[in-house]
């Protein structure tokens, strides 16, 4: 028995899916709510392992709940149609269901949903070969945690190995498995720009460089406590792009 959660502020719409979850006897709805406020209190239990979470809730959005889904708990989202959130949910291939949602696309949702675990963590993957827009929306996904962030908030990334720590202008920062590689790859080259082997930065987010006696240069990014090394091998094609302000201040 699978135990879900319904967290959506529209009460036919909670009844219209748990009608339709009738046909699932393997889905047992244990808990429903209307508000972020309501959600959260829901979100903090720890005996469920699905949430049908909508994107336009009172009090805020599905997005901001993310971070309160329980660790290890599958997500299926419920929007009506609006482009901005589709993408976000195409381009990071995590499932959503449409408003009115129709019973045969939910049950593809929950054949999805119940994968193996290795096979879950692939699908929820960014797609290879995925471009991502300056306004698109990234889920980032640390296996404990989960939140989703839009580009413009990245402020730098770092090469952890196999892995890479997403560094946000909020001051919080997302360990995930992704090389920088595939980073340099996806996102928008007007916006990001890679200025070491192990970093790449959000050009819109620096606030500043500095150069120190032996010549060896740093950024300073929006919201990050240390700062960036940009490598000479960089420093050529990353002057040109910077601010002259920036410039000035910083020679």
């Amino acid at each position: 028995m699978i135990r879900a959660l319904l967290i959506d502020d529209e009460k036919t719409a909670r009844m219209d899916l748990r009608a339709m979850l009738a046909a699932h006897p393997e889905i047992e709805i244990v808990g429903e709510a209307a508000t972020v406020k309501s959600a959260r209190a829901l979100l903090a239990a720890e005996d469920y392992a699905l949430v049908f979470l909508d994107i336009q809730i009172v009090g805020g959005t599905g997005f901001d709940l993310v971070p309160n889904v329980r660790a290890g708990a599958r997500i299926i989202f419920v929007t009506a149609h609006n482009e901005h959130a589709v993408r976000a949910f195409e381009v990071n291939a995590l499932d959503y269901l449409l408003k009115p949602v129709k019973a045969e696309r939910l049950a593809r949702a929950l054949t999805r949903i119940q994968l193996p675990a290795a096979e879950d963590a692939e699908v929820a993957a960014l797609p290879g070969g995925v471009s991502l827009r300056a306004d698109d929306i990234i889920h980032l996904s640390s296996g404990s945690t989960a939140r989703f962030a839009p580009i413009s908030d990245l402020g730098a990334i770092e090469a952890e190995e196999n892995y890479s720590l997403v560094h946000l202008v909020d001051g919080s920062s997302v360990l995930v498995r992704r090389s920088l590689k595939a980073w340099e790859d996806m996102l928008p080259a007007t916006q990001f720009m890679r200025v070491h082997r192990t970093v790449i930065v959000n050009l819109a987010r620096l606030t500043g460089y500095r150069r120190d006696p032996q010549k060896a240069i740093t950024l300073q990014v929006q919201g990050v406590a240390e700062s960036m090394p940009v490598s000479r091998l960089y420093w050529g094609d990353l002057k040109p792009r910077l601010p002259g302000a920036m410039l000035a201040a910083g020679d």
